[in-house]
């Protein structure tokens, strides 16, 4: 898979380490852990980003009894629950309904093209601590560290937009010990040895460690100690295969591949979104598997206001696009959830699926269904939660939360509820030492869900 060249460079190791945690505190986070009643065993979550915002009316929260530019052309079909129906589009969806909840009423969204909310859970117009919210995965690295030394536990799989308010939002004050492995950038290439044995690895590693214990005589500043747990989690993944062969997709047979689908990751969507890649979803199933405790990845565009499809044809209908984008989505996420379940993966790993906001109501004829953060919603399968059901009702044009609005910090408290995390007693240091506490609002995990 990967072409000969030469061994990875000294400045290759520290930027595989920096995008992991701190390794060598595993021991007292482990520590940390008991005390705070944090389950030990390999618990996951995949968190996908529908990039530019969903439109919830034309997927799972259909209003086809709503005038005729409020309900669209999409008919709802019923599910294999009995009294659920989404879109006609997402018949492999409706067919696993059982293993899915729907989240129809998410509340309490920003109102920007900014994926920072979807990846941290915290309102960008809130009260926010200096160097900002850690996302999701850095926080989750933080507090219960790698399940192993050659897997880091947080790896994003997105694909960097030219809109800088797509991208994840990074560590925050927790430090770019706590980025993730980025899969998809140039460190990949620095993940296996080429041309080296381990026994010569091993000998750089010693000259290195004498360079290093010379510049922390004079080094007053710590950063020789972040260095350290760099260095450390880049000979962990140097000395081992399996974070190379979890991102290597061609080791599944065939036909798990053309379950999933595959797309272009060169082609991203409207040139500023992300690339609508469904074989992501079997690399992110591929690394949990492998030890990775969160999988970030971002998939398609979904700001539909008319212009171009992705053939170039003439799209003043924004249900063009949906078209294109419905089938395959409804193929990969469906394949991921029945994979999770054939693997006995269900009840470890925590799937959780939505966009930065919902969509206008009423459709416009110039920007077809426009950005709407009055009400949202999100698709979450697995974690060992009580499935098959839907959660929340809104209006009858799908306007506002009519019945139990949920919140990000009940969404994200039911993530870290699903890890093993409590809510009520883990906390994490900002740059001030000042313990945080995980989700807005003292919000508690869904009951519905746990």
């Amino acid at each position: 898979m990967f072409a000969p060249r030469k061994a990875p460079s000294r400045r290759g190791f520290l930027k595989i380490g920096s995008l992991a945690l701190g390794g060598l505190t595993l021991p007292n986070l482990l520590r940390a852990e008991a005390a705070a009643g944090i389950r030990s065993s390999h618990k996951s979550v995949i968190l996908i980003y529908l990039v530019g915002g969903p439109p919830h009316q034309d997927m799972f929260d259909l209003k086809p009894n709503a005038p005729k530019e409020v309900a669209g052309p999409w008919k709802p079909i019923q599910t294999n629950v009995n009294g659920i129906q989404i879109c006609e589009a997402l018949p492999q969806l409706a067919r696993i309904m059982d293993k899915l909840v729907v989240v129809r009423s998410l509340v309490g969204n920003q109102a920007d093209h900014d994926a920072i909310q979807v990846y941290n859970g915290h309102h960008p117009k809130k009260l926010t601590p200096a160097g900002g919210w850690p996302q999701f995965g850095s926080t989750v690295a933080k507090v219960q560290g790698a399940v192993g030394p050659s897997v880091p536990p947080f790896v994003s799989l997105c694909y960097t937009c030219t809109h800088g308010p797509y991208n994840e939002p990074g560590p925050g004050f927790l430090g770019p010990a706590l980025s993730p492995f980025r899969a998809m950038g140039q460190t990949r290439d620095d993940m296996v040895l080429r041309g080296i044995t381990v026994n010569q690895l091993a000998e750089r590693r010693t000259l290195l460690k004498g360079f290093d214990d010379m510049r922390r005589e004079v080094d007053s500043s710590g950063a020789m100690k972040g260095m350290d747990a760099f260095t450390e989690q880049a000979f962990g993944l140097l000395t081992s295969s399996r974070m190379a062969e979890a991102l290597d997709i061609s080791r599944e047979p065939q036909k798990v591949i053309d379950r999933y689908g595959t797309g272009n990751p060169k082609i991203f969507m409207d040139a500023n979104g992300a690339p609508r890649v469904p074989q992501s979803l079997l690399m992110a199933r591929r690394l949990v598997e492998a030890g990775a405790r969160v999988v970030t990845l971002n998939y398609s565009k979904w700001d539909f206001h008319g212009g171009l499809n992705a053939e170039g044809r003439a799209n003043n209908s924004i249900f063009l696009r949906e078209e294109e984008d419905f089938p395959p989505f409804d193929k990969c996420v469906s394949a991921l959830v029945e994979d999770l379940h054939i693997r006995g993966l269900d009840k470890d790993c925590t799937v959780v699926i939505m966009g930065e906001f919902g969509r206008t109501p009423k459709i416009s004829a110039q920007v077809g269904r426009d950005h709407w953060p009055q009400v949202n919603c999100a698709l979450m399968a697995g974690g060992g939660m009580t499935t098959g059901q839907v959660i929340g009702s809104t209006d009858k044009i799908a306007g506002e939360a009519a019945s139990r609005p949920v919140t990000f910090g009940e969404l994200y408290a039911t993530l870290y509820h699903n890890l093993g995390i409590d809510v009520n007693q883990v906390t994490i240091p900002d740059l001030t030492g000042r313990p945080n506490y995980l989700v807005e609002d003292n919000a508690q995990p869904m009951r519905e869900l746990v």
